[in-house]
């Protein structure tokens, strides 16, 4: 028997889940759509903290290969770049820890039961994914588009410039970030991301309040569809009731006129006694 860990089922944990009939059908409220953008969102960081990776890796690779060649006589200045770039690993890796799992946890366990301290948890790491790689793609496109990095000092005869054309991979690490292919690429796919992170924050909070203050995790048609299929009515839809509409028990029946003879033998109709009338002539009568 598989063990249950803080109220997950592990034996729920199944290959068949991962199948596209599972993982894109309908059952659930807002399941599509927050797997297409979550999914949409880890992709553009991913590749955007990839391609940041390439170019720091390529400018850190030519500063210790230039400083040892010059026994360091020669600096390449270049932190600027290096600290935005990771910045941007922490903050790709930061946004899979939280959309990869909220991911992960709506496909294997779509109804489990979390406390509210748990919803105001995941709430908070949304809006912190948000925030952190808003910043990432503040800070990516400054550096990328306005500055550069240096190598000093100048040593006679040659240029500054020399050291870092002629041991280095000039082409592809320009001294200028925004001649760098590469790292204008990442900073496309950093606002991508940011984009998908933000439809993903608001994609969370809406499923949040929808399992938590709405009928639960289940679509609407799923829940008619249930409803209808036990033959009960969905207690959480006011607008669907009982068909049958109940008459008070208090309700008076009034009593149907009776038919009375006159003299000349026409018909004619009286309307009927009070109780108290009607007692007093059987009185007499006896």
């Amino acid at each position: 028997m598989a063990p249950v860990v803080w109220g997950l089922d592990l034996a729920e944990i199944k290959w068949s889940k991962f199948k596209s009939s599972y993982m894109w059908n309908n059952e659930y409220h807002l399941r599509r759509t927050k797997f297409i953008v979550y999914q949409c969102a880890l992709i553009f960081c991913v590749v955007s903290e990839s391609l940041g990776t390439a170019v720091l890796s390529d400018y850190i690779q030519g500063e210790r290969k230039i400083q040892t060649i010059t026994a360091n006589r020669v600096k390449v200045y270049n932190n600027n770049y290096v600290g935005a770039g990771s910045y941007n690993i922490f903050a790709g890796v930061f946004v899979a820890f939280i959309f990869g799992a909220a991911f992960f946890f709506d496909l294997i366990w779509p109804e489990r039961h979390e406390s509210r301290g748990v919803l105001i948890a995941w709430k908070v790491c949304g809006v912190l994914a948000t925030i952190f790689h808003l910043a990432s793609a503040l800070t990516l496109t400054v550096i990328t588009v306005r500055q550069r990095s240096y190598v000093v000092p100048h040593i006679a005869p040659f240029d500054p410039q020399f050291w870092w054309r002629k041991y280095t991979k000039h082409a592809e690490a320009p001294l200028i970030y925004r001649h760098n292919g590469r790292a204008v690429a990442a900073v496309v796919f950093v606002w991508l991301g940011w984009v998908s992170v933000a439809a993903s924050c608001v994609l969370l909070f809406m499923s949040i309040d929808h399992t938590e203050k709405g009928p639960g995790p289940k679509s609407t048609h799923a829940r008619e569809r249930d409803a209808a299929a036990g033959g009960a009515i969905d207690p959480n839809d006011p607008e669907k009731g009982s068909s049958e509409t109940e008459k008070p028990a208090d309700e008076a029946t009034v009593p149907e006129p009776a038919l009375t003879h006159d003299r000349e033998g026409e018909a004619s109709t009286t309307e009927p006694a009070p109780a108290a009338e009607q007692t007093t002539s059987a009185e007499a009568t006896r």
